[in-house]
């Protein structure tokens, strides 16, 4: 059913000239936490900016939380609420006021607003800071702070753009910890965009890669990696001698040393392995399928996809041709 969607989209464009930014976008993202994914310029902004009606699409439809992004962007923005990695602090407000602000521009009563400012800040680590100058903020501070104005009208959908981005352990790991918390106990819904997976495969099970304006893959975490399996062995003695008889039966080696790691083919292919290693007499001390992170999963699609975009439904289908660089041949394509 289309309520089960936050966001669903058809067919979505959007063009700067003969640019395209977005191009055929086919969006579906149910509720929970989902990672915005993408290499700089993959088209995450110009994203977010049309679902937000900040800007119009060129073609295409798509709605946010059962609003028409065309035309009721205003709806649509009093029911999320967004967090910008670009500065959007007020340096010489103390936090209280700057929250507040937030509240009233969305049409708060100045009085709830105040109150739930002080929520807001004691919910995201500030409640001893609110009445310190913005100015004299960490970093941690005041992403802490971007993060409360976010939230004080209690929004539906979080959209949390590079939450986490120039924070030191200690404020990443809070920042994580209360997107989380904001998933799993409030309820909400969340669209994490970041560079950094780690972060990403804590807060969100769900993914969107996104490259040159296309949707690039779609679909849980867990289920996508299946894209790319790998059983990895640590070797002594003969590793060399291994890897070559490995990939004379046709098998894809990754080698650091005496760890390798072995492409999965089929259920025969720790046969293969162990039949390679008694025929070279190489000594196998360990094996296990390597569990690949999400940004393992992030290369494979950007290195193989970087030419013709499949979706994640293709991909699971047919790893093997997944892998395949759909580029000229004179371009490097074909393998």
């Amino acid at each position: 059913m289309v309520d089960d969607y936050i966001i669903n989209t058809t067919n979505l464009c959007k063009s700067y000239g003969p640019h395209m930014a977005l191009e055929d976008l086919n969006l579906k993202v149910e509720k929970g936490a989902t990672g915005l994914l993408g290499p700089n310029g993959a088209g995450k902004s110009t994203f977010l900016k049309t679902i937000l009606g900040l800007i119009q699409a060129t073609s295409g439809e798509g709605t946010v939380l059962g609003h028409d992004i065309r035309t009721e962007g205003a709806a649509i923005r009093s029911r999320i609420g967004y967090m910008p990695e670009y500065e959007a602090l007020n340096p010489d407000m103390d936090a209280i006021y700057q929250v507040r602000y937030s509240g009233e521009l969305l049409g708060m009563n100045p009085v709830v607003a105040m109150s739930r400012a002080h929520e807001a800040l004691q919910y995201v680590g500030l409640g001893e800071q609110r009445y310190r100058n913005i100015g004299s903020f960490s970093t941690g501070m005041k992403q802490a702070t971007k993060l409360a104005c976010a939230i004080i009208h209690d929004p539906e959908l979080i959209i949390a753009d590079e939450p986490s981005n120039g924070l030191d352990a200690v404020a990443r790991e809070f920042m994580i910890t209360t997107l989380q918390n904001t998933v799993k106990t409030g309820n909400r819904s969340v669209l994490m965009a970041s560079h950094l997976m780690d972060d990403v495969e804590r807060v969100c099970e769900n993914i969107v890669l996104l490259h040159k304006g296309k949707l690039a893959a779609q679909g849980r975490i867990e289920d996508l990696k299946d894209i790319d399996r790998e059983i990895e062995i640590h070797v002594w003695g003969g590793a060399t001698k291994l890897e070559e008889a490995m990939a004379k039966v046709g098998l894809t080696v990754r080698r650091e040393g005496r760890i390798m790691r072995i492409q999965h083919i089929g259920e025969d292919t720790t046969t293969l392995i162990l039949k390679c290693a008694a025929e070279t007499g190489a000594q196998i001390r360990r094996m296990h399928e390597y569990e690949a992170s999400l940004e393992d999963l992030f290369l494979v699609i950007m290195e193989n996809l970087g030419y013709e975009v499949k979706t994640s439904e293709d991909l699971l289908r047919s790893p093997v041709q997944a892998r395949q660089v759909d580029a000229p041949k004179s371009m490097g394509g074909g393998s």
